[in-house]
């Protein structure tokens, strides 16, 4: 599997994620500002505003769990240039 796949985790709903920070105590702001998001993003995410299918609400989403996907730095999995 390469590095960054996620192994067919369950995913969660946005109301799961939203309990999930009701749990744990940690506000969605402190959540990401550790995480180097975009307060406003990451709320709009949970609100269900955004389809985050790429950028940083896709990546938002991934860490979350209310997404499957892959977080890549620069370069697509498996669309990579040949030199």
């Amino acid at each position: 599997m390469a590095a960054g796949l996620s192994k067919a985790k369950k995913v969660r709903s946005l109301k799961e994620a939203r309990e999930a920070f009701h749990r744990s105590g940690k506000s969605v702001k402190a959540w990401a500002q550790e995480n180097g998001f975009s307060v406003a993003l990451c709320y709009e995410v949970l609100a269900g505003g955004r389809k985050c299918l790429r950028g940083q609400s896709h990546q938002i989403a991934v860490k979350l769990g209310i997404k499957d996907g892959v977080i890549a730095d620069d370069k697509l999995v498996g669309m990579e240039k040949e030199s």
